[in-house]
């Protein structure tokens, strides 16, 4: 895509995952003159799925797909999809009056590679955040598990049995712990990336701050006090976190309340599915050796890769579950090929990396192997329970279907009762 890096609105992507305290950094930014943030546009991953609709859309999804996919074949989509956030961007800017706009959505870590295609030249502000205090936020706010019912941390065996009980938009919140983190720390690297500690954030905020702006080509002598008044913005909006609505300032306690929010069971969830490599390497030794003191042990970077696979084969059933509607219409009752391929690549491939891994950790220990086989039939009742979801979207298909039936039968018979009695 050829465009010049000059032309267009501004725009800078702020990066982390939910509940890393993205929206305290977006709102300390925008109180800097030239600087807009908007709660949470979530515009580039709308932008990234253009065209695959709800299933329920009453022209047809695999017809919207189809038709919009051939027509922007023939020409360069990116740079319509490029014209289109310039247009919705710059539109932002002109009514803020401002000159540069931050867009703040902590999922963009599944759109990453969208990002640098369209607007390659942005700058990124990545936010890091101590694992186990995401964890512990993700609980307190959020209500989302981190043990089993048994009390006992998530194993590889509970972890199948939690993703299948609890609601999809539980596990997407430990998907972005599991699969987003390590892609966000991976993007450090990026050329225009300027990394942030919230810890370091929440002890030098003003400094922090000014280095950012700076950054972003503006006279940090302009940023006002960080604060976090005027946040009253936030009200207005379904998205961003309401906690800094009770706050004046920036608050240091939650740095280390997650030393008494979470349990040593929790811990060694959280330890398990991010894994002390990637803690070490983000450079949390220092909470990592706070939780092995209390109790936490390193179960190897082979228990991660498992937890990991486990949730990227969730992750492909999702998206095969939104789209198996193109062939609904065609085979109701079938298990459609973008369900099972997955399973079939993880499951029976020789040399899957879950294969591998349950080699190396076979052995002796009857545990391990316990768990290893669990691990197995955890990713068949994951295909199972695909099967059954995509068998109780249909119902619910059909159910809406008929329910509009009736409902035009009730009007048509309220139309003809009112045309008897004016004839009468």
């Amino acid at each position: 895509m050829s465009r010049d890096a000059n032309s267009g609105p501004k725009v800078c992507f702020l990066l982390g995952l939910p509940r890393s305290g993205t929206t305290l950094l977006a709102h300390l930014l925008q109180q800097h003159p030239e600087i807009t943030a908007p709660p949470e546009p979530w515009l580039m991953l709308a932008l990234e799925a253009f065209g695959r609709v709800d299933h329920r859309h009453p022209a047809g999804t695999s017809l919207i797909e189809t038709a919009t996919s051939e027509f922007l074949g023939r020409i360069d989509r990116a740079a319509v999809s490029r014209a289109f956030a310039d247009a919705a961007y710059g539109a932002y800017l002109s009514s803020a009056g401002k000159r540069i706009i931050v867009d703040k959505t902590p999922r963009y870590w599944m759109v990453l590679d969208y990002l640098d295609l369209l607007y390659p030249e942005a700058p990124h502000i990545l936010l890091m955040r101590n694992p186990y205090a995401i964890a512990a936020s993700l609980k307190s706010t959020w209500g989302v598990p981190l043990q089993a019912e048994s009390s006992r941390s998530v194993s590889v065996s509970s972890l199948a049995n939690l993703m299948l009980r609890v609601p999809d938009v539980i596990t997407s919140s430990l998907a972005d712990l599991v699969l987003g983190l390590p892609k966000l720390a991976a993007h450090r690297d990026r050329r225009q990336t300027m990394v942030v500690q919230y810890e370091r954030l929440a002890a030098c905020p003003d400094e922090e701050i000014q280095r950012l702006i700076a950054g972003l080509g503006c006279d940090p002598k302009d940023t006002a006090s960080t604060s976090t008044a005027r946040a009253d913005y936030l009200h207005s909006s379904s998205f961003g976190d309401r906690k800094i609505l009770e706050r004046r300032t920036v608050d240091e306690k939650s740095v280390d309340a997650w030393q008494v929010q979470l349990g040593v069971e929790e811990m060694q969830t959280i330890t398990d599915l991010i894994g002390v490599e990637l803690m070490i390497q983000l450079g949390y030794g220092a909470e990592l050796r706070h939780a092995q003191q209390a109790g936490v042990v390193d179960k190897g970077r082979e228990v991660t890769e498992l937890y990991r696979q486990i949730f990227r084969i969730w992750w492909d059933l999702r998206l095969s579950r939104e789209r198996v509607w193109s062939n609904i219409s065609a085979d109701p009752g079938k298990l459609t090929h973008g369900i099972r391929q997955p399973i079939e690549n993880s499951c029976s491939t020789p040399n899957a990396s879950t294969g591998q891994d349950a080699q190396r950790l076979s052995g002796t220990d009857l545990d391990q192997n316990q768990e290893l086989t669990s691990s197995m039939e955890a990713q068949l009742r994951m295909a199972l329970l695909a099967s059954e979801s995509d068998r109780g979207a249909q119902q619910e298909a059909v159910r809406d279907r008929d329910a509009v039936i009736e409902a035009l039968r009730g009007e048509i018979a309220r139309l003809k009762e009112g045309s008897n009695n004016h004839e009468r």
